[in-house]
């Protein structure tokens, strides 16, 4: 939810400000409230997760031992990267260890991610490759875009090399459809627009690093255009399941491949690619409010908005009754066995110890 409507903010901030859409005359005001909302989304989404490290540390550590959810860890610190992107204030205020304190936990999470994809295991990537990989690549051009945009020279290029580099690879493997690798179920369906995330930011964060949309970036956008229609195409593909979270999913790629429309058309400005900025950036603005709707649809009028996660379930599910019931009948006759030998017991020690107290009936059964 954060990096949807965190990313509508930078988008509704390129609309009011890029030279192809000032026709539009977009307020600022508009990008200012969506950043506000989403920086209160972030809080209250931070705090919930706190709690739930607290009260249930094991879901959280399942969760990061899970080959699709360890992918989320990445998107609380992009939420935050674009949280700063999007500020309403210039980002030449902000200072440059803000972003080297953001970018941080990104790396040692990618020390992790990537060494294991590297190393073998079980959790090579051969294995765990899956759409939402994706998350732990886009942070590195995220974080290059922002970086570049803040002045800084060396760290962004950094990034860009690292993110380059595995994608290449995740995008290799997750083409190749191995028969190890790991089988979304159709409810997380809509992560498979995740690949579309990658190429808008890299494109975005090229063209800012070396100072130009040249052919690099183009060549980054026109795979990410070529990816959404792709992916656009197969309606039936992102049918006929019940709606989760991960509809979210959808919001984070459709916004950056509307604001590296707007930035490619920047460059080159023409009604084609004028009528593509507009047409994408509503349907991206569209679906982050339909989902919002629908969110909040689920969450107070339904309350259907988190079942039970299987994946990471720590507790057990309760014996049927049946089962408590023959539980009961076995210990019952448990019970009654040894009440038996605990009253035999008393005549055998009896026996035992007249035998040994009384001299006669030892010599009776001496004699024969």
């Amino acid at each position: 939810m954060v990096l949807g409507v965190s990313s509508q903010a930078i988008l509704w901030k390129t609309l009011a400000t890029a030279p192809p859409t000032a026709f539009l005359h977009v307020s600022l005001a508009v990008a200012h409230a969506l950043w506000y909302i989403s920086l209160a989304l972030m809080g209250l989404v931070s705090c919930i997760y706190l709690l739930k490290i607290v009260f249930y540390f094991e879901a959280v550590r399942r969760e990061f031992h899970h080959p699709i959810r360890a992918n989320f860890f990445f998107a609380p610190w992009i939420a935050c990267l674009f949280l700063v992107q999007g500020a309403p204030r210039e980002l030449a205020q902000v200072h440059h260890g803000v972003w080297y304190m953001l970018m941080a936990p990104i790396f040692c999470l990618e020390l992790k991610i990537y060494g294991q994809w590297m190393s073998g295991g079980q959790r090579r990537l051969s294995k765990v490759a899956n759409p939402s990989n994706h998350l732990s690549i886009v942070g590195n051009f995220v974080g290059a875009l922002l970086g570049a945009k803040m002045g800084i020279s060396e760290g962004p290029i950094f990034f860009f090399a690292i993110g380059l580099a595995h994608y290449i690879v995740l995008f290799v493997t997750l083409y190749q459809r191995l028969p190890t690798n790991v089988t979304l179920p159709k409810e997380l369906h809509p992560v498979f627009f995740l690949f579309v995330a990658a190429p808008s930011v890299a494109s975005m964060a090229w063209a800012k690093i070396n100072g130009e949309f040249d052919n690099g970036a183009r060549i980054a956008y026109f795979i990410a255009l070529f990816l959404y229609m792709s992916l656009a195409v197969r309606i039936n593909f992102f049918r006929g399941f019940r709606f989760s979270l991960a509809w979210w999913a959808y919001t984070f790629p459709m916004t950056g491949a509307s604001i590296a429309t707007i930035t490619y058309a920047t460059e080159v400005t023409n009604v084609l690619t004028r009528t593509l900025s507009i047409g994408l950036s509503g349907i991206a603005t569209v679906t982050v409010a339909g989902l919002l709707v629908t969110t909040m649809f689920h969450a107070f009028v339904l309350r259907d908005l988190f079942p039970n996660d299987v994946s990471i379930a720590i507790t057990r599910r309760k014996p049927k009754f049946s089962k408590i019931l023959a539980h009961f009948r076995s210990s019952s006759s448990d019970m009654k066995e040894l009440v038996l030998s605990v009253s035999k017991s008393p005549n055998t020690d009896s026996d035992s110890s007249v035998t040994d107290t009384d001299p006669s009936v030892t010599k009776g059964k001496a004699e024969p």
